[in-house]
């Protein structure tokens, strides 16, 4: 029996394609996989890079005598203008199906809410399918309230190259 607590850790850049694999895992599952343009090149600079956007916490267990990376919790910081502090937002939670009943999405939820308290966040967030009825009920149990009222907004692709007014575009 593993411990699930004991089976996470930060990702390394030696996780790149096993997070990326995971990744399109989860796109298949939601039925997005025609989404997924992320490769280990693209996405490392963001993860590794001198600015990271964004943090990755690996579970990883032994399958057939080597250790494996089986799911992920990719998360970043935001800021609650309300609450005048940051919080941390889940973009993406996975487990390989495989290996799910051994407390591993348990275990990286509880590890984010830690890290969220232990940084001062006022909230930690995420967002579910609302077919996803599974998911819905796992994150119930865990304490979390869907908010019904919210909807996400998204522009990408050619409408977000043309959101904005050329004059108004900054460097970064």
């Amino acid at each position: 029996m593993i411990d699930p607590a004991r089976a996470l850790r930060p990702a390394t850049p030696a996780d790149l394609a096993a997070i990326v694999g995971l990744i399109r895992e989860l796109a298949v599952y939601e039925k997005l996989e025609h989404l997924v343009v992320a490769t280990p090149e693209t996405i490392a600079p963001y993860l590794f890079g001198p600015r990271p956007a964004a943090e990755v916490v690996v579970a990883e267990i032994e399958v057939g005598g080597r250790p494996e990376v089986v799911g992920f919790a990719l998360f970043f910081t935001n800021f609650s203008t309300f609450l005048g502090r940051p919080g941390l937002y889940l973009e993406d939670l996975f487990v390989q199906p495989a290996h799910r009943g051994l407390g591993l999405g348990k275990a990286l939820l509880a590890h984010l809410g830690a890290l969220a308290v232990e940084r001062g966040c006022g909230r930690f967030e995420w967002s579910v399918l609302d077919w996803n009825a599974s998911a819905i009920g796992f994150y119930e149990r865990m304490g979390a309230t869907l908010l019904p009222d919210w909807r996400i907004c998204r522009v990408t692709g050619d409408a977000l190259a043309a959101f904005a007014p050329a004059g108004a575009r900054t460097a970064a």
